[in-house]
């Protein structure tokens, strides 16, 4: 009972921390900060925070497998991040979260390769419904639910970090049944942090110019930003060492709704009632999962 109660919690933190993490990092790409930078820093602030933590946990001790899936998904999550990260800077949140429910399907087939998780029947008509959901959000767009929407930008980015935080969550998953989910979360943030920065390196950001872009009035959203996407990976760590990866996946859909609602509330966004709508749909795919999977 009293774990029932807490993964209820966690579940529900994640599924607002998210949205609303999403929203500070599309309000600082609004006044001027880089995507990538924005997706350093947060990792960066994070780490710093974890150092006090981190010097009590015996790293020495830990298996090959724990470094070997940490880097991997440090890789994965810190691209994954920053191509989130530029969708939000170009598109509409309240179009861009509902996306997002494809990760669930994506999680599901990496659950299914990498870790041997089988989804039942139910599971199945959930991703379904999720997706059929997913229409209604993407027929309020100008090229409407059609491959042409492949051709905008801000969708490309999306599926990619959609792709790449699916299969980091396996990664994560791997890293946790190797550790616990408080290392897992440290080492999120460290190996995040490193290939972050990677990033700006490979893509030669000109930091003078970046550093006088950033205002000291920014730091309010870094500090709200940093608050709520550690809120999220720590209860998605805990979710994860509880449930199948794929089924969380689908539960954390629930957020969507929450996307929709703040990009109609902070952004003005347009076709709120038919986003809505989809979104209902996709809530009750997820329901279907929660309710009748064979968790």
């Amino acid at each position: 009972m009293t774990e029932t109660i807490f993964l209820s919690i966690a579940i529900l933190l994640r599924i607002f921390s998210n949205p609303l993490g999403n929203a500070f990092q599309k309000q600082l790409t609004a006044k001027g900060n880089h995507p990538l930078l924005v997706n350093f820093l947060t990792y960066l602030f994070l780490s710093l925070i974890c150092l006090y933590f981190a010097v009590s946990v015996y790293w020495q001790i830990l298996p090959r497998s724990f470094w070997t899936y940490s880097i991997l998904g440090g890789m994965a999550g810190a691209l994954g991040n920053g191509f989130l990260i530029k969708a939000l800077q170009k598109g509409d949140l309240s179009v861009l979260g509902p996306v997002n429910s494809y990760k669930s399907v994506v999680g599901i087939i990496a659950g299914i390769i990498l870790l041997g998780e089988l989804p039942d029947i139910w599971g199945i008509f959930g991703m379904v419904l999720i997706i059929y959901g997913s229409y209604f959000v993407l027929e309020t767009t100008e090229e409407g639910f059609s491959f042409r929407l492949l051709k905008r930008s801000e969708i490309q980015y999306r599926l990619w970090a959609m792709i790449l935080t699916a299969i980091e969550a396996v990664f994560v998953k791997k890293v946790i049944l190797a550790s616990s989910t408080g290392i897992a979360f440290i080492s999120w943030c460290f190996f995040g942090a490193v290939f972050s920065l990677a990033l700006l390196c490979i893509f030669r950001l000109d930091f003078k110019q970046m550093a006088m872009r950033f205002r000291f009035t920014d730091m309010c959203g870094y500090f709200f930003l940093v608050i709520c996407i550690g809120t999220m990976q720590l209860t998605t760590n805990y979710v994860f060492e509880h449930m199948v990866v794929g089924y969380a996946l689908s539960i954390f859909q629930l957020s969507i709704i929450i996307s929709v609602l703040l990009g109609q509330r902070i952004f003005r966004e347009q076709h709120i009632r038919k986003k809505l709508i989809g979104s209902t749909i996709m809530i009750i795919g997820s329901v279907v999962i929660i309710l009748l999977s064979n968790n």
